[in-house]
């Protein structure tokens, strides 16, 4: 069976908010090396509006190993607003996106990865369909920002599966549903 997998950079007082402004200061090849290994799990992307609008308007003109995965994977898009996507390979999801992806999980193939997406990401916790979450916990107080949880929906369970301290400072965390 499938999982769906959500991977964010966070800082130490939870700002999720444009990590490329203050995460690749803590960047190492050992963080390279443990997103690379998410990455090599991966067969689908699932991306929601805003990230999906983001990335496809920077990888499609992009070169390299990175860019090769992100026009080659295969993207779902979850959005109740935009009407079609453009990007190659890319998929919008119509109605019911829990249903919809349910019924992917039970179908074979690898990952379904979410990066960024923190709207998405905090709906699939809610509803019980993520069932990896990695926060990669960088060692910086912003002070502002938007976080991943707000204080709306509620306790979830979740147990800590694993754990890794990098050089820089980094940690990265696994969690699962409890």
């Amino acid at each position: 069976m499938r999982k769906i997998v959500a991977g964010l950079h966070m800082s130490l007082d939870g700002v999720i908010e444009s990590p490329e402004k203050w995460s690749f200061d803590y960047y190492c090849d050992e963080i390279g090396q443990s997103i690379k290994s998410r990455r090599d799990a991966t067969d689908t992307l699932l991306l929601g509006r805003t990230m999906y609008q983001e990335f496809a308007a920077i990888w499609p003109g992009q070169t390299g190993e990175v860019a090769d995965f992100m026009n080659g994977t295969p993207k779902l898009v979850a959005s109740t607003t935009l009407t079609s996507v453009d990007w190659a390979g890319s998929t919008l999801i119509d109605g019911d996106v829990v249903a919809a992806l349910t019924a992917l999980k039970q179908q074979p193939g690898r990952n379904i990865t979410i990066t960024g997406s923190a709207t998405l990401v905090r709906s699939l916790v809610r509803a019980g369909m993520l069932d990896e979450l990695h926060l990669t916990v960088c060692p910086i107080v912003l002070g502002s920002g938007k976080r991943l949880f707000d204080d709306t929906g509620g306790r979830v369970p979740l147990e800590l599966a694993d754990s890794q301290a990098f050089p820089t400072g980094v940690v990265h965390l696994t969690y699962q549903p409890a």
